[in-house]
Formats: structure tokens, sequence, C-alpha cells
């Protein structure tokens, strides 16, 4: 096992690559333990060097709805009337503290999310 740290995009394309040939190594082992390592080492270097912003609120709640299989008319009983819901979902009218509440609460969206600018 000859692990280093992840210094730049060579070292970096190299520690998937051998990821990617232990990958499924039983844990205990040498190379199971190499694969923790290594997977670590991998996403440090891409947290610091491909951060991922969090989604417009909006786009987040329309995906959301999405997933869940909810309507517009279902987001009513959210955020108060159904015409608020066109004028959000048309970022035409900002999020209250109280909508967001209910829709981290109701739609399991993290607040982060919710309270970014749009």
């Amino acid at each position: 096992m000859d692990i280093s740290p992840i210094r730049n995009e060579e070292d970096y394309q190299n520690a998937l690559d051998r990821l990617e040939l232990i990958f499924d190594s039983k844990k205990g082992t040498p190379e199971g333990d190499e694969s923790e390592i290594l997977t670590i080492l991998i996403e440090n270097y891409e947290e610091t060097h491909y951060p991922i912003d969090l989604p417009d609120p909006i786009e987040a709640i329309k995906f959301r709805m999405e997933q869940m299989g909810l309507k517009q008319k279902d987001l009513a009983e959210v955020v108060g009337l159904k015409s608020r819901v066109s004028e959000i979902l048309n970022k035409k009218r900002k999020l209250t503290l109280e909508m967001i509440r209910n829709l981290s609460s109701k739609l399991n969206i993290p607040t982060e999310i919710l309270v970014k600018e749009y």
C-alpha cells in the first residue's frame, strides 16, 4: 500500500484509477483499508477543488414536488393560497420564514437550501 496526499489532477486521477481496481475489496484486508483511505482522500480533494453549490430553492421545491408526485394545489396547503404557489414557483414572490419552515417540514428540504437567495 503506497498512499500519498492528492496534490494535483494527476494524483487525483491516479487515486481514482486505483480505487476503481480495489473498490470491492473486503473490509479488514490491506486492499480494503487502502480503499477506505483513498475514498477519504478523494472526497477531501473533490470538496476542495469541485465544490457543489446548493441548488436554487425554487428548483429544489419543484424537484421535490416531482419526486413526491405533488401538484401545485397540494403545495397550497403548505404555503397558504393556491395563487401564492404559482407566484412562488414563478419566482414572483419570496418565501417567508413560515413558508420555509413548512416546506422544510413537509417536503423534507433542508432550510439552508430554502433560505438561499434566488
